[in-house]
């Protein structure tokens, strides 16, 4: 069973086995407005836990895209570079930013669960 977290930096992460899917969450887009760029990290790089990953910027701003785990990249989301308004539309779906294989399973004991990141992301945006 594949369970979602999430990091004080707006990013979630749902993990099979040991490769790790991370994207930007839902309040992150809404708080950034209209995506028009994405920058994902390269196949085969290794990421380390809180660092960036990538960067997507909007018509208000630019941001860099963290990991809340570290690893190996398996695979990017070509998709959202090629059209990042998806990232807008389908933010903790199909508009997922990288896949990695995780290095160490117990970095995700540090992550909120939705309702603690729910209630994280309301009293940081009020």
């Amino acid at each position: 069973m594949s369970e979602v977290k999430y990091s004080k930096e707006h990013e979630w992460i749902k993990v099979e086995g040991d490769i790790a899917t991370i994207g930007i969450t839902q309040h992150a887009t809404e708080m950034l407005g209209d995506i028009v760029f994405a920058e994902l990290p390269e196949k085969g790089s290794s990421v380390t836990k809180d660092g960036t990953a990538g960067v997507v910027e909007s018509t208000k701003a630019a941001s860099d895209v963290y990991t809340p785990v570290s690893g190996k990249i398996t695979d990017t989301n070509q998709s959202i570079v090629d059209d990042p308004s998806k990232i807008n539309e389908d933010p903790e779906g199909s508009a997922w930013f990288f896949k990695l294989k995780l290095e160490d399973k117990s970095e995700m004991n540090s992550l909120m669960n939705k309702e603690e990141y729910d209630k994280f992301a309301k009293e940081t945006s009020a």
